[in-house]
């Protein structure tokens, strides 16, 4: 949502943030208008409403534009309709030709293809970050640095099995390791991993929600059945998985153990994955100029020119059922 955010302080748009109270103490931008009051959303009218999330509250004045959090179009639920909105602005053809079948299904929505806004910041100068990743090569007389980075579901999670396959990473010379892990991971896996990484002083265990930074500084990452993998296949780098259930796989997916450093020194110098990656990129997400952002924010603009402003979005009772028990318009 952020550079979504400075698109519209650009273009001098009012805006509000909602924020549910179990993410407050998260929410960056402290100085920004935010709420977590349905009725103060209600009050402000909005002309739209922008959610990457699977919800957004029918009784809300505005357009209501899905964005969406992810990649992973195989992930059970991505393409799956929950009625909530009018709009949604898909990434790339992939993602298009998926949620037009469904707009074909349903008729009740429309598509737009636009680019994903988050991708807006690998664009943004990223000097500091590569003179960084020098100092941090030549600091551990380094080559590569790696990112190690799975899901934290407990049915597709690596971490276990890739505990030791990593430490033996770690102590090849080659190597920086860095170790970034979702918020809910088990406390059993940090834990092991914090223990790597104070063993090696190659090896990093990050903090923080940030993977962004880390995204830019890696030259491989190693992962399993996250959405993570696929925007870093759209910085153009080689990937690396360890029991991928997607179908249609274009990296190198591990189905046994023991076969991690092989694949990390064959990736890293022949990436034979590279004409497959590109695949990947032209069908996800092929817009490389940093202003999706700017193209979502005067995609709804025109959609309101021309189709007005909703007043509300009709839902069957079922689903006004699980809107009101999910939002509380009292607070």
């Amino acid at each position: 949502m952020k550079p979504i955010k400075k698109v519209l302080q650009e273009q001098s748009h009012e805006y509000i943030w909602f924020i549910t109270p179990k993410l407050s103490t998260l929410f960056p931008f402290t100085d920004e208008p935010v709420t977590q009051s349905i009725a103060e959303l209600e009050a402000f009218k909005s002309d739209a409403v922008i959610a990457p999330g699977n919800e957004v509250p029918h009784y809300l004045r505005g357009l209501k534009v899905q964005i969406f959090h992810g990649l992973a179009g195989e992930k059970k639920g991505h393409f799956h309709i929950r009625h909530y909105f009018d709009l949604y602005l898909t990434q790339g053809p992939f993602f298009t030709r998926g949620f037009n079948k469904l707009k074909a299904r349903f008729k009740n929505f429309d598509v737009i293809e636009t680019g994903w806004s988050k991708l807006d910041l690998y664009v943004e100068n990223n000097e500091e970050t590569r003179s960084a990743k020098e100092d941090l090569l030549t600091k551990h007389n380094a080559k590569y640095v790696l990112l190690y980075a799975p899901t934290f579901s407990p049915s597709l999670t690596s971490a276990e099995v890739l505990e030791p396959e990593i430490e033996q990473l770690a102590q090849h010379g080659d190597y920086i390791i860095n170790i970034k892990f979702h918020d809910l991971m088990a406390p059993k896996f940090i834990e092991a991993y914090k223990n790597i990484a104070a063993k090696y002083d190659t090896v990093y265990f990050k903090e923080g929600r940030d993977i962004i930074s880390q995204f830019l500084v890696a030259d491989l990452l190693i992962s399993d059945t996250s959405s993570v993998i696929y925007e870093f296949l759209l910085l153009n780098k080689p990937v690396i998985t360890f029991g991928n259930i997607n179908e249609n796989i274009q990296w190198n997916n591990l189905t046994e153990k023991n076969k991690l450093e092989e694949a990390v020194v064959e990736n890293l110098t022949k990436d034979s994955f590279a004409e497959k990656r590109a695949t990947i990129i032209a069908e996800y997400h092929p817009y490389h100029d940093g202003k999706s952002s700017e193209r979502m924010i005067e995609t709804i603009e025109k959609y309101i020119e021309k189709n007005g402003v909703p007043e509300k979005r009709k839902l069957s009772l079922f689903r006004k059922y699980k809107i009101n028990k999910i939002f509380d318009r009292k607070s």
